[in-house]
């Protein structure tokens, strides 16, 4: 009898285990899927004229200012024949929602909006004509308090 209920514990221990486990797995992971998802939604807006997407990016962390908290980056890399007035001129008015789309020159892989750490794109940058896009996202719950790349 006291065999059965030992191994009853062990097996409820082991299970209690494993979940502990996947929690813990599954917070940076969903974390990096929010990120993605800000990338995904500023590369699926439409282009304006004279203008390709070339690359996405994404982030989740502690990526700009000061104190505690998870931000969620994503942007895309874009070559446009247009002036940075007229692409922030159109990402502004295509924003939705209270969504804030930024634009601005990018002359180097690096991404400079990015304070903590280092960013950059995978594309070669040899013009005058390059432009990051790039927007913050928000996701209320647990997993933002309990990543620890947030703190």
């Amino acid at each position: 009898m006291m065999k059965k209920i030992g191994r009853i514990v062990l097996s409820v221990l082991s299970i209690l285990f494993l979940a502990i486990l996947c929690f813990i797995i599954s917070i940076p992971v969903t974390n990096n899927c929010i990120a993605a998802n800000v990338a995904m939604e500023l590369s699926s807006l439409p282009l304006p004229e004279q203008t390709q997407s070339i690359e996405k990016i994404s982030r989740a962390g502690k990526l700009i200012g000061s104190g505690n908290g998870m931000q969620y980056f994503g942007a895309v890399l874009l070559k446009s024949d247009l002036s940075l007035d007229e692409l922030t001129a159109y990402y502004s008015g295509i924003a939705e929602d209270g969504r804030h789309y930024t634009v601005e020159r990018q002359t180097g892989k690096q991404i400079e909006v990015i304070e903590h750490g280092s960013m950059e794109f995978h594309s070669d940058i040899d013009a005058s004509n390059y432009y990051i896009l790039y927007a913050w996202g928000s996701h209320p719950g647990i997993f933002a308090d309990l990543d620890l790349r947030g703190h």
